[in-house]
């Protein structure tokens, strides 16, 4: 086990601390975010019992460096009465606690890259490291064992469908109480931030609202391109005798107020825009209209002189 931080930037929960506990045997790991350091000790007590509650085993041993947040009398009485081993690294030889230290390294790693790859800013590194957590416990495969961390530790493969990319753009449904009215829209548009421990919500992030929200009711939007903002999403025109036409970047266009023209590589980029194509005045069926008036005149300037 480790704990690295505190973090410059705290996240949108106003974390500042991660500690990562790893599985020596299947090198399945937990991650926990705390505010203050003075909270690890509580966590460790609360994982440790509910592993060994869950698993049917007994913890026998630990493993951690000198740090004051893992060598006190809190963690020492706890482990005196469970009957745990508790091994403690040299001071400055990061080499004797390597598991701990490499997982924290992938996780920081992976973590950078979300972000960048999802232009998020920093105060999202705790979801950020939350989900590659989540998912490298079910994708790494443990090579002496040729299993994933999952399926030795829970005994099952995983279930991979429901995976969901970071940053992805999905729609939250509202409860209730949130609603302002029977007619307020019941769905916003947010963005995918990761999975709930031990729950089969998922973490969102609201965008009209601004805020983080755990819901199971987070839909996908599928089609949508992950790069582009929803602000920047096309909009079907919608042309009514009323009010001017809606042009394709969602603003109105006052010359066109009768139709709507996309040119041909707006329209590939957006297939959801709808082309109006206006037909050209065809000047041969104007001329012959205009010839065989002529001629009725004469004809009936004709008949007229004969009577």
């Amino acid at each position: 086990m480790d704990l690295f931080g505190p973090i410059s930037i705290r996240s949108i929960r106003g974390k500042s601390f991660c500690l990562v506990v790893t599985d020596d045997f299947s090198r399945f790991s937990w991650v926990h975010f705390l505010g203050t350091k003075d909270e690890t000790a509580d966590i460790l007590q609360y994982l440790i019992l509910s592993l060994e509650s869950l698993c049917k085993l007994k913890v026998r041993r630990i493993r951690s460096d000198n740090g004051t947040v893992f060598k006190n009398n809190l963690m020492e009485l706890f482990c005196l009465k469970r009957g745990i081993r508790h091994e403690f690294s040299a001071p400055f030889t990061p080499q004797q606690n390597r598991v701990a230290e490499r997982k924290n390294r992938t996780l920081i790693e992976t973590a950078r890259t979300m972000l960048s790859d999802a232009k998020l800013p920093v105060t999202f590194w705790a979801e950020a490291v939350n989900t590659a957590c989540h998912v490298l416990n079910r994708v790494l495969v443990v090579k002496r064992h040729n299993k994933t961390c999952y399926e030795l530790i829970n005994n099952r493969l995983p279930n991979l469908d429901y995976l969901v990319p970071f940053r992805s753009p999905c729609s939250l449904l509202l409860q209730y109480k949130d609603r302002q009215s029977k007619f307020h829209a019941k769905a916003v548009e947010g963005i995918f931030l990761g999975y709930v421990a031990n729950s089969p919500c998922k973490r969102s992030f609201n965008l009209p609202d601004l805020y983080a929200v755990d819901a199971a009711n987070v839909y996908e939007l599928l089609g949508v391109d992950n790069d582009s903002s929803f602000s920047t999403r096309a909009i079907v025109p919608i042309i009514t005798p009323d009010s001017n036409a809606t042009s394709a970047s969602g603003t109105h266009d006052s010359d066109n107020s009768e139709d709507v023209h996309v040119d041909g590589d707006d329209a590939q980029a957006n297939p959801n825009t709808t082309v109006v194509n206006e037909a050209p005045a065809d000047p041969i069926n104007i001329e012959s209209s205009s010839s065989g008036t002529q001629e009725m005149g004469e004809l009936s300037t004709n008949l007229d002189s004969e009577i």
